[in-house]
């Protein structure tokens, strides 16, 4: 009787051992994987992302590099989504604070994810989840930061991020709604776009109306103060 206590604790014993030795080699694995495709990406644009795979509308895409962009573009987004890009490490507490204390009043809906945050999304997970996602999102934040720098994570943001039906970037939005590329883009053109990115399916960049035109004129203000106040600095 003792002897069959002792072999079901063992048994138990290894079922436990074995069971935590699994989870610790699938952690490994996806931590190992994780920072292998970071670094691959530090260098390579990425092909497609799970949000591109997923629209029913097909994927047109067109990259091109931060240099390349028109500068006024990249201060949009600043000006639109992230006044402190270049200051932050990732994450934003007081924008966090604020559109959380927002959206308990009630009214538009605001986030307070930062450019990085939306890039570690956009890039290597999916649009929708929890705790579960915004977790996994926080830890790819960590690690772009760490081993891209702002210039990549702009660059990156600034080719992957919806900005319309079935179109991937500012470049193949430009082409769609201006006809010509993101190397020449006017400060209306830039803040039409980023006055599009939170909602690309439901704004328009041609011919805007009600919220969308406002906040879009206001982007266009606001970009002459980002180059001013050099909020763009850690993308020179």
């Amino acid at each position: 009787m003792a002897r069959t206590r002792n072999i079901a604790k063992t048994s138990s014993g290894f079922s436990l051992r074995g069971l935590v030795r699994w989870l610790g080699r699938i952690i490994g694995g996806f931590l190992i994987l994780s920072v292998v495709m970071v670094v691959i990406y530090r260098f390579v644009p990425p092909p497609v992302t799970l949000t591109m795979l997923f629209d029913k509308n097909g994927i047109t895409k067109d990259w091109m590099s931060l240099d390349e962009i028109d500068p006024d573009m990249p201060r949009a987004a600043i000006a639109a989504e992230d006044a402190k890009f270049c200051q932050h490490h990732g994450f934003d507490a007081e924008a966090i604070e604020k559109a959380y204390l927002h959206n308990e009043r009630g009214g538009r809906i605001r986030g307070g994810s930062t450019i990085s945050q939306q890039t570690a999304k956009n890039v290597f997970l999916w649009q929708n989840g929890g705790f579960f996602r915004k977790g996994l999102e926080a830890y790819f934040t960590l690690l772009i930061e760490a081993l891209w720098g702002k210039k990549r994570i702009m660059e990156v943001y600034l080719n992957v991020a919806e900005t319309g039906i079935g179109t991937y970037g500012v470049n193949a939005g430009s082409i769609r709604y201006f006809n010509h590329d993101a190397s020449t883009m006017s400060r209306a053109e830039a803040a039409r776009i980023a006055a599009v990115l939170p909602l690309p399916k439901k704004r328009a960049a041609v011919a805007p109306s009600g919220f969308t035109r406002r906040y879009g004129n206001s982007i266009t203000r606001r970009i002459g103060s980002v180059r001013v106040q050099g909020l763009d600095d850690c993308l020179k």
